[in-house]
């Protein structure tokens, strides 16, 4: 039998698929209980609370113990999002069950905003200001939350003090791009620089959009000096934190230089489209966590690309679809998603990124028309 490996995260369903690939057993607790997520999972635990906010910790540490009960004898647990500004629920789970990835003193380390701009400035790598002080003129300033993820908690910054668990970073200018590695023994291998796009609402303008890995034989998306620095600067992080496993850096990038804006201690939403080498990423993300040195194999030959659709209005409850077969994290019929909230997720490959993204864009269009017409025809639904 397969192994049986625990999966907790505000969504679950991408992990869950990447150990699939990888051989192993996942049994999972998140946020949403989408239908893939339920059809890839051994066994399902649902989690209180809504995507952005702070995972329940007693509920999710119930969860947790529930699966592996049902699990029996787990290899341990990979925690997603959610957990980041949470390092003492992550030292409750690592109490009772093996931690695959980063351990509670690298996520502290990395997830203190402080801490890493002053770890930052230690190692010489540029990183936006930090403050929680008033500020006489905001315009050149961010509010964040403390762990926050997605960007939907990223907003422009009012007079006065940063509220409690929030936090003022400084603007600065650049597109956005991430590079997403593996770490181990101090050291790390670059899988791929991805670039990412958000997809603004009105009170979320830095909301996560997408992202898109380029095929092998395309020209990189960075000059190889400038992606040289930039991976130099995330393995002295590596080493400074003892960070393990899939991770990602995020960083903006201009004409003037680049920022890196925070390291991300987990697999992130880039997986989806990443976890296409020949080793499996999730076995790669566990052989690193346990201190060996993975063989990752080539990168794919296509490009490839992947975003969320938010909702454009509510669904209340979501009716039965056929969701086409670049679709997931599909929600299950009869649940509620709100508008605004993430609908979905879509995916496309393409002969490089132009055509990639293309595709994508086409599929995304396709589905919010389809979906506004079932609600005009229900009758005609797909």
């Amino acid at each position: 039998m397969d192994p049986a490996i625990l999966i907790a995260a505000q969504a679950g369903r991408a992990l869950a698929q990447a150990a699939r690939r990888a051989g192993l057993r996942p049994y999972v607790a998140d946020l949403f209980g989408d239908s893939d997520t339920l059809a890839l999972s051994e066994a399902y635990r649902p989690l209180p609370g809504r995507f952005g906010s702070r995972i329940a910790a007693r509920a999710t540490l119930a969860a947790i113990d529930e699966l592996a009960a049902s699990a029996g004898s787990p290899m341990g647990i990979v925690l997603g999002s959610g957990f980041e500004d949470a390092p003492g629920l992550v030292a409750r789970i690592a109490e009772q069950h093996r931690l695959i990835g980063a351990n509670v003193d690298a996520i502290a380390a990395l997830k203190d905003p402080f801490g890493f701009a002053a770890l930052c400035a230690r190692l010489g790598v540029p990183h936006p200001a930090v403050t929680v002080d008033p500020l006489p003129d905001p315009s050149g300033w961010l509010i964040k939350r403390i762990g926050g993820s997605g960007g939907s908690h990223i907003r422009p910054a009012t007079r006065g003090s940063a509220p409690d668990r929030h936090y003022h970073q400084a603007r600065v200018c650049g597109r956005p791009h991430a590079l997403n590695f593996l770490a181990y023994a101090r050291t790390m291998q670059v899988l791929a620089c991805t670039e990412q796009w958000h997809a603004p609402s009105p009170i979320r303008p830095f909301r996560y959009g997408g992202a898109l890995a380029p095929g092998a034989a395309e020209a990189p998306l960075l000059p190889d000096a400038l992606l040289a620095t930039i991976a130099g600067a995330a393995e002295k992080i590596v080493a400074a934190t003892g960070l393990r496993g899939l991770a990602s850096a995020d960083f903006l990038v201009d004409e003037s230089g680049w920022w890196l804006t925070e390291i991300n201690p987990r697999p992130g939403a880039t997986l989806d489209i990443l976890d296409r080498r020949s080793t499996p990423l999730m076995a790669a993300h566990i052989e690193a966590s346990l201190g060996g040195m993975p063989t990752l194999g080539e990168q794919p030959a296509d490009a490839a690309a992947a975003q969320i659709c938010y909702a454009e209005r509510e669904h209340a409850p979501v009716r039965d679809f056929s969701w086409p077969d670049h679709v997931r994290d599909r929600p299950r019929p009869g649940t509620v998603v709100r508008r605004d909230a993430p609908l979905c997720t879509v995916l496309a490959l393409g002969a490089d990124r132009q055509a990639a993204r293309d595709s994508l864009n086409t599929r995304t269009a396709r589905l919010q028309a389809d979906l506004a017409a079932q609600k005009t025809h229900p009758e005609e639904a797909l």
